[in-house]
């Protein structure tokens, strides 16, 4: 994992427990490890994503284990790495070459769990699908030249700027999947029209839109491009990369016909480019109820009477996706935080000052041992 100790106030690979106050970053607000248990923060790069929740696994089993518990099945710890990086590492290499191991009719995993506090009501967020990563490659071809007579030649890159700026105003009529309806119904007290939906979301509340936004369709925002290695050349190709993620249910082959009638409908250019997939990752879901969903929505109650369970929809992808796809496991993405707030774990995710509350910390592990002893019962 990687992180400059320079952008850091503390080691980020030092692990330091230390207090901090109201929520603060900077070391004029450091106290010592004597404050309060409710102010202590582990810090280091991954303590939010997800060294935290792999040690709130570990310890609910083992604290389980010594308790002399029992469940009416097996119960399977699996600390696996490298999710993001989708080359046969990490999870997809156990369930491919051991699924005897970690086959299970239920899973816990990353994904979602923030509090939030919107319009009034207090939700906690339970992921049960997420979208698929499909990417794109767009190829703008043309004829290579000197850049010093730059009309003997026809530049790829210059063709592809009004496809990437098309690409860059990308949209989609509104859909409702269930996972959103879900959430509006827990938002709203009902499921509007998929037309209403965003603008319902964001009269509650600016985080809710955020949240629903990219989940009424698919999404896609051209991240790179390369065209000519030399300053003097012009180039005979430019490729994009086109970030596309699709619904659950959506397929690579539907997005293709999507964007190309996009990019061809209103500048007639008649498929003048390539549009080529080259990775298709996620986009599967669980079903919302049954004994996973009530542990959710009874230790909801149980430790915020009031609050509700709010399904969701992973806008990226977890390896969820490989245990639904080989076992049809009912996987949910649900680490619960409440003392730190979703905008601002957000903001450190993947970022200097990475810290997770020791009090996060303890609500996980009281989360993971409630989800085994409620389905495993």
């Amino acid at each position: 994992m990687l992180a400059d100790p320079a952008e850091w106030e503390r080691d980020p690979f030092g692990g330091e427990l230390v207090g901090d106050v109201d929520g603060g970053s900077t070391e004029s607000q450091m106290v010592d490890v004597g404050s309060t248990e409710s102010q202590m923060m582990v810090w280091g790069r991954g303590a939010l994503d997800m060294k935290g929740e792999v040690a709130a696994s570990a310890v609910a089993v083992a604290t389980l284990a010594r308790e002399g518990w029992r469940g009416s099945g097996d119960l399977i710890l699996v600390a696996a790495a490298d999710e993001e990086v989708g080359d046969g590492f990490g999870l997809q290499w156990l369930v491919e070459e051991h699924p005897d191991a970690v086959r299970a009719d239920f899973s816990v995993n990353e994904g979602a769990g923030d509090r939030v506090e919107l319009g009034g009501k207090v939700l906690y967020l339970c992921a049960t699908a997420e979208k698929m990563s499909s990417p794109f490659e767009l190829r703008v071809r043309g004829r290579s030249g000197h850049a010093a007579m730059p009309s003997i030649a026809d530049n790829a890159l210059v063709k592809a700027a009004p496809l990437v700026a098309r690409l860059g105003e990308f949209a989609v009529e509104p859909q409702l999947i269930p996972e959103v309806a879900g959430f509006l119904e827990a938002l709203l007290g009902e499921v509007p029209p998929a037309a209403e939906a965003l603008a319902r979301a964001r009269a509650v509340a600016p985080l809710a839109a955020e949240i629903v936004e990219p989940l009424l369709g698919m999404t896609v925002a051209p991240t790179k491009a390369h065209a000519s290695d030399k300053r003097n050349v012009i180039p005979a190709l430019c490729t994009v990369t086109v970030d596309i993620r699709l619904l659950p249910g959506q397929t690579p082959e539907e997005a293709e016909r999507t964007v190309r009638a996009w990019l061809d409908g209103d500048g007639g250019r008649d498929g003048d480019y390539e549009l080529v997939n080259t990775e298709r990752y996620g986009g599967t879901r669980s079903e919302i109820g049954g004994p996973l969903w009530d542990a959710v929505r009874s230790f909801v109650e149980l430790e915020e009477p009031g609050a509700a369970a709010a399904p969701l929809c992973v806008a990226g992808f977890t390896d969820s996706h490989w245990m639904r796809a080989a076992f049809g496991t009912v996987a949910y993405g649900f680490f619960p935080s409440r003392a730190m707030d979703a905008e601002t774990a957000a903001r450190l995710i993947h970022s200097a000052n990475e810290r997770v509350p020791v009090s996060d910390l303890e609500l996980g592990v009281r989360w993971l041992r409630h989800a085994a002893q409620a389905v495993c019962a």
